[in-house]
């Protein structure tokens, strides 16, 4: 690891050609919405997070397990300027997104090629008869009212898989990339950090992060709150 300056992370980024941007919470706690991880995030206070959020609480507990997913909803919130650059860069085939992040900013910034590494809050389906429900209707109850069955949201929980063409197609993201930028996540949790491993040989990796993150590989370190440096770009 070796840190860098702003100026040093705004040319790698400029002067590459091929950009993937691997993103976590961080990148949306300018929107207003709280990361998982640190002391103010939801996660604080509320004992084994990670239950919260699995298949067995979802399918043992649903009530348990729904009141805790409405506290991750925030409809309200609009896309920073960091989602606002990475997205005006995709569009000019510039960058690759991958994300973490289920909140959906980046839809909102104009992204239409944003891999959800971990799904989306905002597309939701019945379990038992497998029609797609609104998030507005999944927010208000999570039975559906033509079924009665359990509604809940596409994401991935603890416990579950990852279908084969998310795999793909963040796999195929990061091998195109001359620059892999790791952007507001701790870069831990499993598949997601594994991504680092297809990068080519020569890309090169900045991490943007307010603390370093653990990686096999050289990496450009920029530790500063990323807003900063996209306002820049």
């Amino acid at each position: 690891m070796n840190r860098c300056s702003r100026e040093e992370a705004k040319k790698l980024i400029q002067n590459q050609q091929a950009v993937t941007f691997l993103t976590g919470a961080g990148v949306s706690t300018p929107s207003g919405i709280p990361d998982y991880r640190s002391l103010k995030g939801v996660y604080h206070g509320i004992e084994e997070p990670e239950y919260l959020l699995s298949t067995e609480c979802l399918e043992q507990e649903p009530d348990k397990f729904y009141h805790f997913v409405l506290n991750l909803y925030h409809p309200d919130a609009k896309p920073n300027v960091i989602h606002q650059k990475m997205a005006e860069m995709e569009q000019k085939n510039d960058a690759h997104i991958v994300t973490q992040n289920i909140d959906g900013l980046y839809e909102k910034a104009g992204s239409k090629k944003c891999v959800h590494f971990h799904g989306s809050l905002y597309d939701c389906h019945c379990r038992k008869c497998g029609q797609n429900v609104p998030w507005q209707e999944y927010v208000k109850s999570d039975r559906h009212k033509n079924c009665g069955g359990q509604i809940r949201p596409d994401i991935v929980l603890y416990g579950e898989g990852f279908t084969d063409d998310i795999l793909e197609n963040a796999v195929r993201a990061v091998q195109a990339a001359d620059l892999v930028v790791v952007v507001g996540t701790s870069f831990q949790v499993h598949p997601f950090c594994d991504l680092i491993h297809y990068r080519k040989k020569k890309s090169e990796i900045l991490v943007i992060n307010q603390s370093e993150v653990f990686m096999p590989y050289p990496y450009r370190w920029l530790d500063e709150e990323a807003s900063r440096l996209f306002t820049e770009l």
